[in-house]
């Protein structure tokens, strides 16, 4: 069983920058491709980013693209969501979430079975 703890979080104003950390327990992190999944207040869950077990391929929807980048660090068990020129609209509450086969790299939502608990990020206009 895999747990997964997001962090980083908070309040910034519109243009700033966060950073958002997902640490792994178990020591199959390595093996599976991971997630950042948001949602906004009032809307449907959306598909962030993704990127594969190896760091190699990466997804991004076109809502973040070109301002949001996902890494991870396999040794620290740990995943990054990079975000930077921050709009209101990336409100939301996010969570990291990793793919539900080993060794597999694709974007479709029911694709992730485990979940962290979220972490709020909130910018202001």
């Amino acid at each position: 069983q895999v747990q997964l703890a997001e962090s980083g979080g908070g309040l910034v104003q519109a243009g700033g920058s966060l950073r958002l950390s997902c640490a792994a327990s178990g020591r199959s992190f390595a093996a599976y491709a991971m997630a950042w999944i948001r949602q906004a207040p009032g809307k449907e869950r959306e598909v962030a980013a993704v990127i594969s077990w190896n760091g190699v391929s990466t997804f991004y929807a076109d809502s973040v693209k070109g301002r949001f980048t996902i890494s991870r660090d396999n040794a620290k068990n740990t995943m990054y969501l990079h975000m930077n020129s921050l709009k209101p609209e990336d409100t939301a509450v996010y969570y990291c979430a990793r793919h539900r086969v080993l060794g597999r790299f694709t974007t479709t939502m029911t694709d992730f079975d485990f979940w962290g608990q979220g972490t709020q990020v909130t910018v202001s206009s």
